[in-house]
């Protein structure tokens, strides 16, 4: 859990936690892509990934036992690399934590624990039109590719591009 002092920590979401990360799934979707989605199917969606582990992780940022941020990964093989690769599913702050490096620290997270796991790369679909988005994850360290995939390769023998 995260301390008096309001530090951020990163953890594997819990049951508990599906009703804030499903908020936030649907407050991310209306912000960055100008979706509504269906409230009921998301968090159904949500208690899924949590309940099985094998369809993808759920990280949290916690901040005094509240939970104030998610990324969300699943697992996908690649033939190409002959390596697990992590797909960024979905991730996002609450506007009151952004600037608080809660972002940062969810994806650090996530590339460390696929590190750990012995995956090739971390990866997610950017939409084209979406500059700052591409924008910030430039500044994390992943590159653009001819597909509008971004990704960050997490060792010499996986490439960045496709």
């Amino acid at each position: 859990m995260a301390d008096s002092t309001g530090n951020v920590t990163i953890r594997r979401a819990r049951a508990t936690d599906a009703s804030t990360i499903a908020d936030y799934n649907v407050a991310m979707a209306r912000e960055t892509e100008h979706l509504e989605l269906d409230p009921p199917t998301v968090l159904a969606g949500v208690r899924r990934v949590i309940d099985e582990p094998s369809l993808g992780t759920y990280f949290v940022a916690d901040i005094g036992g509240r939970v104030v941020g998610q990324l969300m990964i699943t697992h996908e093989w690649s033939d190409w690399r002959n390596r697990d690769m992590w797909w960024i599913q979905s991730v996002y702050v609450a506007p009151a934590h952004r600037q608080r490096g809660v972002f940062r620290g969810l994806f650090e997270h996530a590339e460390r624990a696929a590190r750990q796991a012995g995956a090739g790369v971390v990866r997610l679909y950017v939409e084209k039109n979406n500059l700052a988005a591409q924008e910030t994850y430039r500044r994390l360290g992943m590159t653009l590719t001819d597909y509008l995939v971004m990704e960050k390769a997490l060792d010499s023998t996986a490439s960045s591009g496709d």
